[in-house]
């Protein structure tokens, strides 16, 4: 197993012309699975709140969640059920935003976690289980640094397991070229956050589901590749059936 899992959607320059060098085979690597995904949403910044068009794409973040988690996208996850562990419709369990503290200009991966955790124990947010996952959006000209890479720089969003074991997806606001891919904001933030949502699903702890060490995770085979799935943009999955992004 590699002992660097890829778990972010890399900037779309350059990918739609990279063909993978060895070719692509998920397989299974005896780790969790999330199998009926819980989804809780956190916008973090008092823009979400104050600025009519970002509480307006949050509305529409959380609408997405609703649709696609019981969409033909979770459907199609199925393919990776394993004995003991299946993959089914999942639910968007709450929602909810925080202004403290404010994110700064540049907010590390550590914080993202630590802000999680804190509003845990306030009971901002519910309890962890084996299924939740909490995305955390931040708002336009916040740089999210992860180790050596950054928002904008080296990736568009990525998902992990905190050091406290819940599970967990950064998404950064889409606001430069490499992350927009010439779409609206919101379309670009729908097709990154499907990437992230069925990597969580298929490998919540990077490398440890169901993985390629030579091309990653279920979305990043077939990263910047998009369709439209009741009215929304989402990113094509890898599909070991039919050996193609389906």
């Amino acid at each position: 197993m590699t002992t660097n899992p890829i778990r972010i959607v890399p900037l779309a320059d350059g990918m739609r012309a990279m063909a993978p060098a060895t070719p692509p085979k998920l397989t299974y690597r005896n780790g969790a699975l999330l199998q009926s995904v819980k989804v809780f949403t956190l916008f973090w910044g008092k823009a979400w709140t104050t600025s009519p068009d970002l509480v307006k794409m949050a509305g529409q973040m959380n609408d997405f969640f609703r649709y696609v988690l019981t969409s033909p996208l979770m459907d199609a996850m199925t393919e990776y059920n394993v004995p003991g562990k299946s993959i089914q419709h999942g639910a968007l369990i709450g929602t909810a935003n925080t202004a403290t503290p404010a994110p700064k200009a540049t907010v590390k991966d550590a914080s993202i976690q630590s802000l999680i955790q804190k509003l845990i124990t306030k009971g901002t947010l519910p309890h962890a289980t084996p299924d939740t996952l909490y995305f955390v959006f931040t708002p336009p000209g916040t740089k999210v640094v992860d180790g050596k890479d950054a928002s904008c720089s080296q990736f568009c969003g990525y998902h992990n397991q905190a050091t406290a074991g819940f599970f967990y997806a950064a998404m950064p606001y889409p606001d430069c070229n490499g992350c927009l891919d010439g779409m609206p904001a919101f379309d670009a933030l729908t097709g990154t956050t499907s990437h992230e949502l069925c990597e969580a699903i298929t490998d919540p702890v990077p490398g440890a589901g169901w993985y390629d060490d030579a091309n990653g995770e279920i979305g990043d085979i077939c990263a910047w590749k998009f369709k439209k799935l009741g009215g929304y943009t989402v990113q094509l999955e890898w599909s070991n059936k039919a050996n193609n992004c389906v």
